[in-house]
């Protein structure tokens, strides 16, 4: 029981994770305008994804428009759309693996080194996931902060680390602690219950046999039966 509700806890945490890279994916809060100056005062604000760039403004009014050319984006960019599109499809595949390896659903039957089986490759495709959410967003990041303190970078183009940096962050921690926790309960399982099969006792396959004889079986022949009143 405790090792089927780890599985669903983590399983739980890991779908979470899986909804958070999608939203971090259509959000376009990658990179924000930098306040930089005395003039903190600004009438409207930048937003920077890696399929569209937003304009908010202060008066509630928005404007994004999606990105004409593929190509002429810069490279973590399209690393980051490449990498974000194979960690959702790999976040899909993950949940539907896991949901057969885990001890609560019938599939695979009864064969628990299947199942076992099953749940570590969902495990395992869950931290691949978290390892594809990453890197974009930490190459994403590096080339933020790396632009923001260059002199040679003009002050209107100078950015800083949007909102969605931040739950790609969270999500693929989420992602990689429940894949390893659901890749380390049924094979442990599996291995403690291979030893409770059987003889658990000593054996005496090696041990020296003496020259007496086996003690016989007492027969009423030869041990005279005396009655007592």
């Amino acid at each position: 029981m405790v090792n089927t509700g780890m599985q669903l806890i983590s399983f739980t945490c890991a779908v979470t994770g899986w909804i958070m890279a999608i939203a971090v994916t259509a959000l376009p809060q990658w990179k924000v305008s930098a306040f930089i100056g005395s003039n903190i005062l600004t009438s409207e604000i930048k937003w920077e994804g890696i399929w569209m760039n937003c304009i908010y403004q202060t008066t509630g009014h928005m404007q994004c428009k999606t990105y004409d050319s593929m190509l002429a984006l810069a490279p973590d960019i399209q690393a980051a759309r490449a990498l974000m599109c194979v960690a959702i499809f790999m976040g899909w595949l993950s949940c539907t693996v896991s949901c057969c390896g885990m001890k609560c659903t019938t599939c695979a039957g009864d064969d628990r080194r299947a199942k076992a089986a099953i749940a570590l490759a969902g495990g395992v495709l869950f931290i691949f996931t978290g390892i594809c959410i990453l890197i974009p967003v930490s190459w994403t990041a590096n080339t933020v902060v790396r632009d923001f303190y260059n002199p040679n970078v003009p002050m209107m183009h100078k950015r800083e680390l949007g909102q969605a940096i931040y739950l790609g962050w969270a999500s693929a921690v989420i992602l990689i602690i429940s894949g390893a926790v659901l890749s380390s309960t049924c094979p442990l399982m599996e291995r403690g219950s291979r030893y409770r099969r059987g003889y658990t006792g000593r054996s005496f396959a090696n041990s020296p046999t003496s020259g007496q004889d086996p003690p016989k079986p007492i027969t009423n022949n030869s041990v005279p039966m005396k009655e007592y009143v």
